[in-house]
C-alpha cells in the first residue's frame, strides 16, 4: 500500500513547517523511525521520522517549501503491499479527489504560501475549490489535481486574498510572504550590493516576530537594579565553582531564579491570551534566547521555581550547547510561560524585547555596569543592571507589572552569601 508521511505539529502553536533539507530521494528503502527530511519551524529545527518501512514513491514538497501541519510531504510504498493494491489505492484516491464538488471556499479562507502560490501561477480561483485537508482547507495536492485534470476553476478577476491593510489571518507567515511578494517587485539591487537569499530559518523567525508584532499589542517598562550584593558573591564563588562543577557561573541563573520567584508571587505575568479568556499556567517554564551565527532559537528550562541556581545554569549551559549544535528535539521548545534575553551579553544596556508569542511578556536583563549613585546623600561606585520588561497590554496592566518588576528588584538587590544558596 502507498502510506503518506504528513507534517506533523513540532511545538505549541505551530502551524506550518518548512523543508529545509530531504535526506532521502526517490527510490531510496527506508526503516520506521529513519529520518527523511529536515523542517524548520519558528521554534525549532527537527528530522521527521517515517512511520513505516517501505520505498520512498514521491516527495511532495521540494526543498524551501512551507506546508501546513496535516499536509503530505511523501509518499512511501509500504513493504508487504502489491503493485495491484497499491494501483487501486492511488486511483481511488485520486477518482474521489477529482471529483470532488467544486463549491465557494468562503470569504476569510487562509490559505499557505503554497496554495497562494499555485493559484497565482495556474490562475486558480480558490473560491471555487473545495478542499480535502482538515476542516475543508485547500491543499497543495488539491491543486495539482485540479491542474492535471485541465479543470481550473477561474474568474474574470482572480483575487486570493484581500488587500494586506485588511487581512484577517492569524499566520504571520502568510502576511509575512505578502509583504515580501508585494515589495520584491520595487526593491532592486544597486551595483555592489550583495544580495542574500532567506534561508528557513530566518523567514521562521520573521514569520513569528511579525505574528507577535501584529497581534500583540506590546507596552515597555524598565526598572534600574542594584546588583553589587550579588556581583560580590558569584566573583566569590566563581572560582570554587567552576573547579567543582566544571562550567562556569555567570549572572544569569540568578537573574532567572529571581523571575521565577517573582512570578510564583505575580502568576498574571505567567500567562497567555487566549482569545476569549486568558491562561494563567500553572508551571513556570522559562524561555531563554540563545543565537547563533545565523538564528535565535527560544528552549525552554523547565520548573525553574522548583530548581537551584546550580540547576538553573546547568540547564543554560546544556540547552545553549544543544542549540548551538543544532541539536535541540522538540521537548527542548516545548511548554515555555514566560521568556528572558540575556541582552547584556553583548554589552547591551537598554532594549525592547518582542514578545515570543503565545506569552504575555519577556524581560530583557541588560548589561551589570558601574555607575555612580546617591545612597543616603553620598555618591557611590555601585554595579547597577536594567531590567526591560515587554508586555501584552491584553493580559497585564501597569501597576502589576511595576509590582513584579519591584519583586524582581528586591530579590536580585539581596542575593548574597550570608542569605542565598547557589545549590
Amino acid at each position: 500500500m502507498i502510506e503518506q508521511i504528513k507534517m506533523p505539529q513540532l511545538g505549541e502553536s505551530v502551524t506550518e513547517g518548512t523543508i529545509s533539507k530531504w535526506l532521502v530521494t526517490v527510490g531510496d528503502r527506508v526503516n520506521k523511525y529513519e529520518p527523511l527530511a529536515e523542517v524548520m519551524t519558528d521554534k525549532v529545527s527537527a528530522e521527521i521520522p517515517s512511520s513505516f518501512s517501505g520505498i520512498i514513491k514521491e516527495l511532495i514538497a521540494p526543498e524551501g517549501e512551507t506546508l501546513l501541519v496535516g499536509e503530505v510531504i511523501c509518499t512511501l510504498e509500504v513493504e508487504g503491499g502489491n503493485a495491484a493494491t497499491t494501483k487501486t489505492v492511488q486511483n481511488e484516491a485520486e477518482q474521489i479527489q477529482q471529483k470532488a464538488e467544486l463549491t465557494p471556499a468562503g470569504k476569510g479562507a487562509r490559505f499557505s504560501p503554497a496554495v497562494l502560490k499555485l493559484s497565482q501561477e495556474h490562475g486558480i480561483d480558490l473560491q471555487q475549490v473545495k478542499g480535502t485537508g482538515a476542516g475543508g482547507r485547500i491543499t497543495r495536492k488539491d491543486l495539482l489535481l485540479l491542474v492535471d485534470s485541465g479543470n481550473i476553476p477561474t474568474a474574470t478577476k482572480v483575487n486570493v486574498e484581500p488587500p494586506l491593510q485588511t487581512v484577517k489571518s492569524s499566520k504571520a507567515s502568510q502576511t509575512f510572504d505578502t509583504v515580501i511578494e508585494r515589495n520584491a517587485e520595487n526593491i532592486v539591487s544597486a551595483p555592489g550590493d550583495v544580495e542574500i537569499p532567506i534561508s528557513g530559518v530566518r523567514k521562521a523567525i520573521a514569520g513569528n516576530m511579525l505574528r507577535s508584532k501584529h497581534e500583540i499589542p506590546h507596552a515597555w517598562t524598565m526598572i534600574e537594579v542594584d546588583a553589587t550584593n550579588l556581583v560580590n558573591y558569584r566573583n566569590e564563588m566563581k572560582n570554587e565553582f567552576k573547579k567543582t562543577e566544571g562550567f562556569n557561573l555567570t549572572f544569569f541563573p540568578f537573574f532567572v531564579k529571581a523571575v521565577s520567584q517573582a512570578l510564583r508571587e505575580f502568576p498574571q505575568l505567567n500567562s497567555t491570551w487566549a482569545g476569549d479568556k486568558i491562561i494563567q499556567k500553572k508551571d513556570i517554564n522559562i524561555s531563554i534566547a540563545v543565537a547563533t551565527d545565523d538564528a535565535l532559537f527560544v528552549p525552554v528550562i523547565k520548573n525553574v521555581d522548583e530548581k537551584t541556581i546550580k540547576g538553573i545554569g546547568k540547564d543554560i549551559v546544556h540547552l545553549a550547547k544543544k542549540a548551538r549544535g543544532s541539536g535541540l528535539s522538540v521537548e527542548d521548545m516545548q511548554g515555555g510561560t514566560f521568556t528572558i534575553n540575556n541582552t547584556g551579553s553583548f554589552g547591551s544596556i537598554q532594549s525592547v524585547g518582542i514578545i515570543n508569542y503565545p506569552q504575555a511578556a519577556i524581560l530583557q536583563v541588560e548589561s551589570i555596569v558601574k555607575r555612580p549613585v546617591v545612597i543616603n546623600g553620598m555618591i557611590a561606585i555601585r554595579d547597577m543592571v536594567n531590567l526591560c520588561l515587554s508586555l501584552d497590554h491584553r493580559v497585564l496592566d501597569g501597576l502589576v507589572c511595576g509590582r513584579f518588576l519591584q519583586r524582581v528588584k528586591e530579590i536580585i538587590e539581596n542575593f548574597s552569601k550570608e542569605n542565598t544558596s547557589i545549590y
